[in-house]
C-alpha cells in the first residue's frame, strides 16, 4: 500500500560549498519527489545541538553538530509515497565508501562526516524534523 509521506532533506555544508545544491534537489525531482518547502540558512552550533539531540550520546556528536553549523546548509521537505525509505535509498549508506551506486552520497559524498545530505529516518522523526525547521 502507498502512502503520500512527507520527509525532510538537508543539503550539507560539503555540498553546498561545492554549489551542488541544484543538481541534489534535480535527483530528487527525477525520482518523484516534489519539494513543497526549501530554504538555505546557517545554523548556529546550540541549534545542531538540539536538532541531533537523538545522537548526543554517540562518540560522533559533538563533531556532527560543529560540522553541521559550519556553513550554509538547504533544509528540504520532500515529499513522495513512502518517502522516508525512498529518500534513505536515494542517499545511499552514511559511509559513501559503502554506498550503493547511483546514490547521492556515493557521487558526492567525500567521508562519512561530509556525505553531503541528511534524511529523517522515520516517518515520526520526519516530522520532529520538519518542525524543527519549518515551524508555522
Amino acid at each position: 500500500m502507498n502512502s503520500i509521506e512527507q520527509t525532510l532533506s538537508i543539503i550539507k555544508p560539503d555540498a553546498v560549498e561545492r554549489n551542488l545544491d541544484n543538481e541534489i534537489k534535480e535527483i530528487f525531482k527525477k525520482n518523484g519527489f516534489k519539494i513543497l518547502k526549501e530554504k538555505k540558512i546557517k545554523i548556529e552550533k546550540s541549534e545542531a545541538e538540539q536538532f541531533y539531540k537523538v545522537h548526543e550520546t554517540k562518540p560522533f556528536y559533538n563533531d556532527l553538530c560543529s560540522y553541521l553549523s559550519s556553513g550554509p546548509i538547504v533544509v528540504m521537505v520532500l515529499e513522495k509515497d513512502n518517502s522516508v525509505l525512498a529518500n534513505r535509498e536515494l542517499m545511499g549508506a552514511t559511509n559513501p565508501k559503502d554506498a550503493a551506486e547511483g546514490t547521492i552520497r556515493k557521487k558526492y559524498g567525500i567521508s562519512i562526516d561530509k556525505n553531503s545530505v541528511h534524511g529523517s529516518d522515520s516517518v515520526e522523526n520526519a516530522k520532529i524534523e520538519i518542525d524543527f525547521f519549518f515551524k508555522e
